[in-house]
């Protein structure tokens, strides 16, 4: 679906949030949860391997669910299905190689630089230019992002690590704006379905190019990479399913929220977030609701003189009083209607 084309969203009474935006809502929440579980597997097996095995999972569960619906499988379905799969591919791989030499901060610093990128995209691909509050929301959350990484994360040297991580920020602007470039325009299920298959497929190939061989077995990576799958197959048919009427900008500013969440759950282990980390939220979660907030146009002082134009072209009255219609009957053709050049205009 043309973003142009995007149906109106009824916003529901809690904060002016539609189901679509609250669903959104919830898988951020749930991102900004999984840090610890993923960070766990890690220690049991190489992140491509992971990656790999996670959306394999969350691949053939949704191709179980969905099977009957794959039998009507056409090539846009392929090509919307492959084109956001290698960016979700590019957007783990590239973060994972990159933490290998930055640090996390650096790492969520340059991150966040997918916020800026969405609205750039949005403009190339879909044609659209971004709402003044929409960029007002980004700006806020970008801010809010950088405060969160701290002042630590700002380095000028660009290595290979942050040249990747840039790259993974890149990727992560391409799949919010191609999720809603084909949403409408694709069968959900069998989009959900392909996406999922194709990121997995890419993790398992990278692996010799990244001399990363099959881990051990171990029951912690594969209890971590079947439940991080169920999520993700869920996860993305949500993505799918509610950017048909969630604004690319707008998902954007709802996503960067996701170390808000995370940050929460950490309080709730014990971490204390210092003062700007915790500004940086509350800017983060204002650019939600600055996003979609009623600005005022001016379309409509343009528009008084046209319509005072067309009224000052018609002949004045000398009578400003109105007068009724005239009878049907007392209509006639214009060579039997008596002389009324004495009358006044009406």
């Amino acid at each position: 679906m043309h973003y142009a084309a995007l149906p109106t969203v009824r916003r529901s009474p809690l904060l002016g949030l539609g189901r679509h935006d609250l669903a959104l809502v919830a898988i951020t929440m749930f991102w900004g949860t999984t840090f610890l579980i993923v960070h766990t597997a890690m220690r049991h097996s190489g992140p491509l391997f992971f990656v790999g095995s996670r959306f394999a999972t969350a691949g053939l569960l949704t191709l179980l669910v969905f099977r009957k619906a794959l039998r009507g499988l056409t090539r846009a379905d392929l090509v919307a299905g492959a084109s956001v799969g290698t960016t979700i591919f590019f957007g783990y791989a590239l973060q994972t190689y990159g933490l290998q030499t930055v640090s996390s901060s650096t790492s969520a610093f340059i991150t966040a630089l997918y916020v800026p990128l969405v609205p750039l995209f949005q403009w190339l691909l879909l044609r659209r230019p971004p709402k003044p509050a929409g960029l007002l929301g980004i700006a806020c959350a970008l801010i809010g992002l950088i405060l969160l990484a701290g002042p630590g994360a700002v380095s000028p040297a660009l290595g290979a690590g942050e040249l990747a991580t840039l790259g993974s920020a890149v990727a992560g602007a391409a799949e919010i704006v191609l999720i809603s470039r084909f949403a409408g325009r694709v069968d959900l299920r069998r989009i959900t379905v392909v996406q999922l298959l194709t990121a997995s497929v890419l993790s398992f190939l990278a692996m010799p190019a990244a001399g990363e061989s099959v881990p051990a077995f171990s029951w912690v990576w594969l209890a971590a990479a079947v439940g991080l799958g169920a999520a993700s197959a869920v996860i993305q048919l949500t993505m799918n399913w509610a950017q048909q009427s969630v604004p690319p900008m707008r998902a954007t500013v709802i996503y960067s929220a996701e170390p808000v969440w995370g940050g929460l759950v950490g309080r709730l282990a014990g971490d204390r977030l210092p003062g700007p980390a915790v500004l940086g939220a509350a800017l983060i979660i204002l650019g939600v609701f600055v996003s979609e907030a009623p600005l005022p146009r001016l379309r409509r002082r343009r528009s008084t003189p046209e319509r005072g134009s067309v009224r000052s072209a018609r002949p004045a009255a000398s009578d400003p009083t109105p007068r009724p219609a005239r009878p049907a009957e007392d209509r006639q053709p214009a060579d039997r209607q008596p002389d009324r050049t004495s009358s006044p205009v009406v």
